[in-house]
């Protein structure tokens, strides 16, 4: 069981312009600007990199949810507003990695899967954050693009994730034109998952959800993190590291219980070890 206590420590580091909620085995993160369409600045990055950082080490969490509050928006990007601390887009020089590179270098190191719940229009950096998750579900009312061009730009810090996920000649379309596109053409370009009218998201996420929680946790979260390193590997080498791995996870708790349940005709218990 996932201890409560655990909620509130998070919420209070997150702020109110990031709402963090363990629901049974899942931590769902909402960017809760909704009358800034959910815009990015650096206390909302740093707040989901807070959460997504801490949701590994929360016991018996099992998964990460990314979503957006309200109906309008998943993330509109960068909050392009002026702030206070400046520019969206600035950089200090004495401390050069931008705060976004920080939260897309946490999702990338968290061994959960990470589901973005679209539930609204998705533009520019918050495109980058749907890259970066593992899985996604969207309403199909949903808009997305990267119209940077539009504002003198280029996507260039979520272009490492796009071009995992979106087929090269799109890629470039998409980043030179900073036209929209539909959930139904992301979900024909294997951008996300699965597309569903809006009253059927929570429904269809709770679907998906349960299609993870009742799978190995151990296998998962090795799986993940042995993709990741075979994702930058030639084929040679990510078929020696795969070799190597299979013994490995062959020995944890998780793996003799799949067996042993398989053989007994039950349903396994998983222990994440």
């Amino acid at each position: 069981m996932i201890d409560p206590a655990a909620n509130e420590v998070i919420g209070a580091q997150c702020g109110g312009e990031v709402v963090v909620e363990l629901r049974a085995d899942v931590l769902w993160v909402t960017i809760n600007r909704p009358k800034r369409r959910n815009a990015l600045n650096a206390q909302v990055v740093e707040a989901i990199g807070k959460a997504v950082g801490a949701a590994e080490n929360l016991e018996g969490c099992r998964a990460i949810v990314l979503t957006g509050a309200g109906d309008d928006a998943f993330c509109a990007g960068a909050d392009l507003q002026k702030q206070t601390e400046g520019f969206a887009f600035a950089v200090d020089y004495s401390d050069p990695t931008h705060y976004l590179v920080n939260l897309f270098r946490s999702m990338l190191a968290c061994r959960l899967p990470i589901i973005a719940r679209v539930n609204g229009h998705v533009m520019a950096g918050g495109f980058g954050l749907l890259c970066a998750c593992d899985m996604a579900v969207a309403s199909a009312h949903v808009l997305m693009g990267t119209p940077e061009t539009k504002i003198g730009l280029i996507p260039m810090m979520i272009y490492p994730f796009m071009q995992r996920v979106v087929p090269v000649r799109k890629l470039t379309e998409m980043c030179i034109t900073g036209e929209p596109f539909t959930a139904q053409e992301a979900l024909d370009l294997g951008i996300v998952n699965y597309v569903v009218e809006k009253p059927e998201l929570d429904d269809k996420m709770e679907w998906l959800l349960g299609r993870i929680l009742n799978k190995s946790p151990t296998a998962i979260r090795l799986g993940k993190q042995a993709f990741k390193a075979m994702q930058d590997m030639g084929i040679d080498q990510g078929l020696e590291f795969a070799q190597a791995m299979v013994p490995s996870m062959a020995s944890t708790q998780d793996a003799k219980e799949g067996l042993a349940a398989f053989r007994e005709k039950r349903l396994p218990v998983w222990t994440g070890r």
